[in-house]
């Protein structure tokens, strides 16, 4: 599933551990995915506000961010329950 990411992954797991180089990995993703669709809102503007992505772009740019900052919360929440161990 992850061929593409597979050095990736395995560099992230062996720096930060299985959970937290999964979720590294996953943030990566997310990451291409946001720029890939960042590339598309320039060519697909908004009728209404042409100075704008079109909303469907908007939205998918919103849910990658949003994903992206829980993906993070978790990844610090789990490196603060390593430190309290």
């Amino acid at each position: 599933m992850l061929d593409h990411y597979k050095n990736l992954l395995e560099s992230y797991e062996f720096q930060m551990g299985p959970a937290r180089g999964r979720l590294a990995t996953a943030l990566d993703i997310l990451t291409d995915a946001l720029t890939l669709a960042g590339q598309h809102g320039v060519y697909c503007r908004s009728d209404r506000q042409p100075q704008f992505p079109s909303m469907d772009v908007r939205l998918i740019l919103q849910q990658i961010e949003d994903s992206k900052g829980l993906i993070i919360e978790v990844m610090t929440e789990l490196k603060n329950n390593l430190k309290s161990t």
